[in-house]
């Protein structure tokens, strides 16, 4: 792709929105995220920790999702830039409509890095997690049958993966 890492990463991650956006929709399945993440990539969960390796996040993202869509949860994007390698994304995590049709949302934050070739290798997606607690219990949300409890004690190491390596190589 021509132009900018900045442009390409963008491009990117308009792709992965728009895949996120289908998968909201029913269109598509979870794992087919992963496929913007290099081999060796590092996914970083608010409630589910450091998942590492591409299989991984594609199997994060089934299980993780089980029981959370088809409920009227919607990940609508609000703002993202870029700079070098590093894209940030503000978006929020609409839980379902209240009765007078308002969302019931959680504003989440998402920082990836880009490594080229349609391909990120990591990201650390940040929600308040009380903010979810909460919003949930007003909501009065149950867990459906297929829901997944996240880890008891997940994995909390947010810093970059072996693939950092790979951002070096794409700045020469």
């Amino acid at each position: 792709m021509a132009g900018s890492i900045e442009a390409e990463a963008k491009a990117t991650y308009e792709r992965f929105v728009k895949t996120r956006d289908e998968i909201d929709e029913g269109k598509r399945p979870w794992s087919d995220l992963a496929d913007f993440f290099t081999e060796d990539a590092v996914y970083i969960d608010p409630a589910w920790g450091r998942i590492e390796g591409r299989e991984n996040i594609r199997e994060f993202f089934e299980k993780s999702m089980a029981g959370l869509t088809g409920y009227g949860w919607s990940t609508p994007e609000n703002w993202t830039m870029a700079e070098g390698n590093r894209l940030v994304s503000q978006w929020d995590q609409i839980l379902g409509h209240k009765e007078d049709g308002t969302p019931w949302l959680v504003a989440g934050l998402s920082i990836l890095y880009y490594v080229g070739d349609g391909r990120f290798c990591y990201s650390h997606d940040m929600l308040n997690m009380t903010h979810v607690g909460e919003t949930m219990r007003a909501m009065g949300w149950t867990p459906p049958p297929e829901f997944n409890m996240p880890p008891r004690k997940p994995i909390r190491d947010i810093s970059l993966p072996k693939a950092w390596a790979h951002l070096e190589s794409s700045r020469a």
